[in-house]
């Protein structure tokens, strides 16, 4: 029998996938969906949208005669409502991932959601297809905010033990992974509650033999304590932090629950930003309540943030939070224009500081070959170059001094 794994979502979701790879025994894992037996659908359900394209898929999976189980965050708004109306054979939730292989195994259809008070056992060792390596490092969440559902699907935040973090570092080091992202929910978290911190995660990690590079999901204004500052330095660490503001209106802020406070992040930022890092955040734009007097200040405040990248996206209504109870007061045309005017000012902040930076060499992992002699890769700042080789340098660490600066990208010859 064959299974094939489709993932959708984020770098969790990523991680969960080869997770629950790790504990199939007994079936053919296969990378082509067309001669599946099986599909595992590991879902994504942080939009409607979200919601509604894990549902296409399903739809599609099942018409071709696969049989589909579902796991991920949407087994746990969208499974009972999918395994009644039977477009899925199966829910399998996060809890149950050691229980894949018997799962697979079931001649009748089953429902098996489990809890969100899990923390998980086994490790990953190999990514295929992949140039880097993702560790998850906690699950779940203990923010609020109004337009968030992930906490009801991942549950409270919760650490996977350091000792077993670094372990599977060392084993991801030894079969030749030489950066590796940290992943969670919220890994801003991590440690809460107990004698450690992300600080002290990172710099145990740092000295692991064989990683070059360390890279780090979103994290919280309010979660860069000491102990995060004092590895900031650190050669391993990327020179890129993605800390997510959400919106730079306190009114807006207060409004979307959130914890941070605009004008105290901006502090933060150009701390930060002094000591060379590249900066990126998100934004959500057109978020019920986005009056013409919010989004004015939330644009005066932004120009002042040294932000050179970006994911902005207009808000989608979720299901079962509070801002989806809340009438938008946007409409799309203007939604679209701000957040065009956003992605201008961070596209033309990212141009300027890779103008700034060009008497310093790059520090460049090639993850993909894009046609004979390009290839692609990304720096330590998290910016995307192309190299032209007449020789094949993908998933090589690659240092160069010589490189044009265009609109979008860095470009060189090698």
């Amino acid at each position: 029998m064959k299974v094939y794994f489709k993932t959708f979502g984020c770098r969790t979701n990523i991680y969960d996938t080869e997770l629950l790879k790790s504990y199939v025994k007994n079936y053919e894992i296969i990378n082509d969906e067309s001669v599946a037996d099986i599909v595992v659908v590991n879902s994504c359900t942080v939009t409607n949208g979200a919601d509604s394209g894990v549902r296409s898929y399903i739809n599609s999976m099942r018409n071709s005669g696969k049989k589909v189980i579902l796991t991920g965050c949407g087994a746990v708004s969208k499974g009972d409502e999918l395994f009644k109306n039977s477009a899925i054979f199966g829910v399998l939730g996060a809890s149950n991932k050691s229980k894949i292989d018997e799962m697979l195994s079931r001649s009748e259809p089953f429902y098996e959601l489990g809890d969100l008070n899990f923390i998980d056992k086994n490790i990953v060792s190999n990514y295929e297809n992949h140039t880097k390596a993702f560790i998850k490092i906690q699950e779940g969440c203990d923010f609020s905010c109004s337009y968030c559902i992930i906490p009801s699907v991942r549950g409270l935040s919760r650490s996977i033990d350091e000792s077993v973090i670094l372990n599977e570092a060392k084993i991801l080091a030894s079969n030749g992974y030489s950066e590796i992202v940290l992943t969670g929910t919220n890994i801003g978290s991590y440690g809460k509650g107990g004698s450690t911190t992300l600080g002290k995660l990172l710099s145990n990690l740092g000295k692991i033999n064989g990683i070059k590079r360390i890279r780090l999901g979103s994290i919280e204004p309010s979660q860069i304590d000491e102990s995060f500052k004092e590895i900031l330095l650190e050669p391993w660490l990327e020179r890129h932090l993605h800390i997510a503001l959400q919106h730079t209106s306190q009114d807006m802020l207060t409004i979307m629950n959130r914890r941070n406070r605009a004008l105290r992040d901006v502090d933060l930022f150009c701390e930060l930003s002094s000591m060379g890092f590249a900066l990126g955040t998100d934004f959500i734009v057109a978020h019920p309540g986005e009056t013409p007097k919010i989004w004015s200040e939330a644009l005066e405040n932004f120009v002042k943030f040294p932000l050179t990248h970006i994911h902005a996206f207009i808000f989608s209504p979720r299901s079962g939070t509070k801002s989806a109870t809340m009438p938008i007061n946007v409409d799309p045309k203007t939604a679209k224009e701000r957040l065009k005017t956003l992605q201008n000012i961070v596209a033309d902040n990212n141009y300027k500081f890779r103008q700034n930076n060009s008497n310093k060499p790059l520090n460049i992992l090639v993850e993909k070959r894009c046609d004979d002699d390009i290839y692609e890769g990304w720096d330590q700042y998290y910016n995307k170059i192309k190299i032209k080789s007449p020789k094949n340098i993908s998933k090589e660490w690659i240092n160069i001094s010589d490189y044009e600066i265009m609109q979008e990208f860095n470009y060189a010859k090698i």
